[in-house]
């Protein structure tokens, strides 16, 4: 009796109930969200937001379809750099249509400047991949692997700055271009504002500058000259033909006579 009121009376310890519910699986998910979501906010929101003032800031396109530029954006610069150096501004420029501009002329700066230009949709894909390859090995923006439409897109409204924001915005207005604009316009508005030396735009007052004819005048051989100097206008003379100008004229008189062999032609419609 006493032994089992003693064990009766003895104190019993129960244990506190606790319960510690298992982590969420959607813990890492409900991360990678926020992640996702901010990274849209800071960097998304801004991105897009430029991209809407681009096109809200597109230049006109469409009135190049029957009016010539006044100026060009290179002209503009070329002018104010004159300006900071104190020396004179001038300008030798001279509109005329594609069918006073000597078709030798056409051929030369296509075939030294964009070979597929008739065939493609204002970009040389070929091209720019072998340009961002050179430009990932030189460590900087050094080519651009530009089309005859990106140069007019460069020439008519950007700076000459290299830089991705830049290359970005040509794009965009040389797609716009292309969608607005037909090959024969996107040349002959090209070759009137090609830079072809110090303060001379334009393929006639190049061919009255450089060899003192109108354009229309010009024969294969100075066609080729002049096609030579375009990627450095302002370097290059034809008159004073380095090793350099030589070999790159040697070789635009070969791709004139692979071109003459295509089917397409550099007409004047």
């Amino acid at each position: 009796m006493d032994e089992q009121q003693k064990a009766s009376q003895s104190p019993i310890f129960f244990r506190p109930y606790t319960y510690d519910p298992p982590p969420l699986k959607s813990t890492g998910r409900s991360r990678i969200r926020r992640v996702f979501l901010w990274g849209t906010l800071f960097i998304g929101l801004p991105l897009g937001i430029l991209m809407l003032s681009w096109f809200m800031t597109l230049p006109d396109i469409e009135h190049l379809t029957r009016t010539n530029p006044t100026s060009t954006a290179l002209m503009e610069t070329r002018q104010t750099q004159a300006k900071e150096q104190g020396r004179p501004i001038k300008r030798q420029w001279v509109w005329v249509p594609l069918s006073r501009i000597s078709p030798h002329l056409r051929h030369a700066v296509v075939a030294a400047e964009d070979a597929s230009f008739f065939i493609h949709d204002g970009f040389d894909w070929e091209g720019i991949k072998e340009a961002a390859k050179y430009n990932i090995e030189a460590g900087e923006l050094k080519r651009g692997g530009s089309t005859i439409t990106q140069q007019l897109a460069k020439n008519l409204y950007l700076s000459s700055e290299r830089s991705l924001l830049r290359k970005a915005r040509e794009a965009l207005i040389t797609h716009h271009l292309e969608q607005h604009l037909p090959k024969n316009r996107i040349l002959e508005l090209y070759l009137n504002v090609a830079e072809w030396g110090q303060g001379i735009y334009g393929a006639e007052a190049a061919a009255r500058h450089h060899f003192g004819k109108p354009s229309l005048e010009l024969t294969v051989d100075e066609a080729a000259w002049l096609a030579a100097i375009l990627p450095s206008p302002r370097r290059y003379d034809p008159l004073r033909k380095t090793t350099f100008l030589t070999r790159r004229h040697e070789h635009i008189l070969k791709w004139i006579d692979r071109q003459s062999s295509t089917p397409v032609s550099v007409t004047d419609e």
